[in-house]
């Protein structure tokens, strides 16, 4: 039987992205491909893209696993979890545990109690570890802030307390990050009119702890002020996040400009909750889509193996 890259997302957990970049630059899968130069995946494909996926979340880089053998990764996998009658117990309780901290954390955002909600991300942060805090807590706990945003039930003085407490806590974080000297530059920005930031101090701490210098720039850039920031530091990526509004006429003109006045080698990678709406002129300027934190590190690993 063979399954399409959409059913092998769901299925994986991968998201389509993530799955063509292992595909490509890692060779983890390689797929047939259907008259309409579709991708087609095998189930023997589809289980070991659910093994890689296992191993980058026990911390394994799929630079590393997708070298290995299905059976060596079956192997590796053994090694490294202890399997348990209890596991899914554990895991159940994983999940309530990080259900209860989101609560909580929302709960502070609500109440702007700034010392509560500071020492629910320190707890979060032993227990989860930076990426883990990033992916299992900070990811929902500003979708739900911004969807309770868009309904009325939060107002903008919530997000931007959000915004606030989390630039200064990962910021803090952050530079317990030694950076060795020719570590890659990132340049995180939202361009001209997104007013959001959330997103984006989000990429900038999840870049830090991969292993790039960061230059944040903030909120609402014009194309020029970004593509001067990235010559400067002979950046190697700008991440953009683009979050609200989704009917911007005025950014598909700021993206075109960004694109003309970076360097060819310097890559942009788009994502945020209203990026899909740009997907016309992101597509037009080579822009990179960035759907989840997954897919960022993945894209990461990628550009810093190609020359600077």
């Amino acid at each position: 039987m063979q399954h399409t890259i959409k059913a092998v997302s769901r299925r994986t957990g991968l998201s389509t992205h993530v799955i063509r970049v292992w595909e490509k630059r890692y060779g983890a899968v390689k797929p047939q491909r259907s008259g309409a130069n579709r991708r087609l995946y095998s189930e023997n494909e589809v289980q070991r893209l659910e093994l890689l996926h296992r191993a980058t979340k026990a911390g394994h880089t799929i630079g590393q696993a997708a070298k290995l053998s299905t059976d060596k990764l079956s192997e590796l996998l053994q090694r490294t979890t202890t399997p348990s009658r209890f596991s899914s117990v554990d895991e159940t309780a994983a999940r309530k545990g990080d259900a209860d901290l989101l609560e909580r954390c929302l709960l502070a955002v609500k109440q702007l109690d700034a010392v509560a909600l500071d020492k629910l991300l320190e707890r979060a942060m032993v227990r989860l570890g930076h990426m883990g805090l990033l992916s299992r807590l900070v990811a929902p706990l500003s979708h739900q802030v911004g969807e309770q945003w868009q309904t009325g039930e939060l107002t903008a003085a919530h997000e931007h307390f959000l915004t606030a407490a989390l630039r200064t806590f990962l910021g803090q974080s952050a530079r317990q990050f030694a950076l060795p000297e020719a570590a890659p530059t990132i340049v995180v920005a939202t361009p001209a009119g997104q007013l959001h930031e959330l997103g984006a101090v989000m990429v900038a701490a999840a870049a830090t702890n991969l292993g790039w210098r960061v230059t944040y720039l903030g909120v609402s850039l014009p194309a020029a002020e970004i593509a001067g920031a990235a010559i400067q530091n002979k950046a190697r990526a700008v991440a953009l996040s683009i979050v609200y509004p989704e009917d911007d006429r005025a950014l598909g003109d700021q993206l075109t400009s960004l694109r003309r006045y970076l360097p060819g080698e310097i890559r942009i990678l788009a994502g945020g909750r209203a990026a899909a709406a740009y997907n016309e002129s992101l597509s037009a300027i080579g822009a990179l889509r960035i759907g989840d934190l997954n897919a960022l590190a993945a894209t990461l690993e990628g550009l810093r193996k190609r020359p600077s």
